[in-house]
């Protein structure tokens, strides 16, 4: 499966700058398309045997406490049977944890830090902390997924709108082609700014929707990525 490429990327951004969406030529208002669709850019999701998975912040914190999700169940049990058919087809594959302060969230050397059971890596697949949404910033992860001459990045955990969204968008800056499974990824609630709140149904939906416009290949069912 082929990267999105330099020359896609290029197509992406010289059709921002075409008549194609100035006032000289009326829009197409049957259905809203993505940049990437009407670039022409290949979204087709790549097969495991040729990709990254990069599973994100799978971890117990977001099972209990503040900042619990109302989907992390569904979010694991969707990564642990994407994890298990990556394993199968010889994905490459790493693990990020979030680490953050001793006694507070993320803290890596209690039970709430610690990556779930279902998720548990094996002792070939490399663990990447991190102190940053972007699981780019301050580690070695772009490094150790050059060494695989894989372009291809699959994301899946936790939260949609925060660490995967930031992570997919500094992986596209990086060269690589992403692809966010969809159903392996969860969040939260939001306040709203005017005293209520956006539910996390909303708030995934809208990360994903604008990952899709630029950014990521969103793949969604089981059937998706195999």
């Amino acid at each position: 499966m082929a990267a999105i490429s330099l020359r896609e990327s290029r197509a992406v951004d010289r059709y921002i700058g075409t008549d194609k969406i100035s006032n000289r030529e009326p829009p197409d208002m049957t259905a809203p398309k993505t940049l990437l669709e009407l670039a022409g850019a290949d979204l087709r999701p790549p097969r495991l045997r040729d990709a990254c998975l990069v599973l994100i912040d799978l971890q117990y914190e977001y099972l209990a406490g503040p900042i619990a999700l109302p989907d992390a169940r569904r979010a694991i049990a969707n990564s642990a049977k994407l994890l298990a058919r990556a394993r199968a087809a010889g994905t490459s594959i790493f693990h990020i944890a979030h680490k953050g302060r001793p006694g507070g969230l993320f803290d890596r050397a209690a039970e709430r830090g610690a990556i779930v059971a279902e998720l548990a890596p094996l002792a070939s697949e490399p663990v990447i902390e991190k102190g940053l949404p972007n699981a780019f910033a301050g580690t070695d992860l772009q490094a150790r997924l050059a060494a695989t001459e894989r372009k291809d990045i699959i994301l899946a955990g936790l939260m949609t709108h925060m660490c995967i969204s930031s992570t997919a968008r500094a992986g596209l800056d990086l060269g690589n082609r992403i692809t966010v499974d969809a159903d392996s990824c969860a969040t939260r609630d939001l306040p709203d700014g005017r005293g209520g709140s956006i539910q996390a149904a909303t708030v995934h939906d809208v990360a994903l929707a604008e990952l899709s416009d630029r950014f990521a290949i969103i793949a969604r069912g089981d059937g998706a990525l195999v």
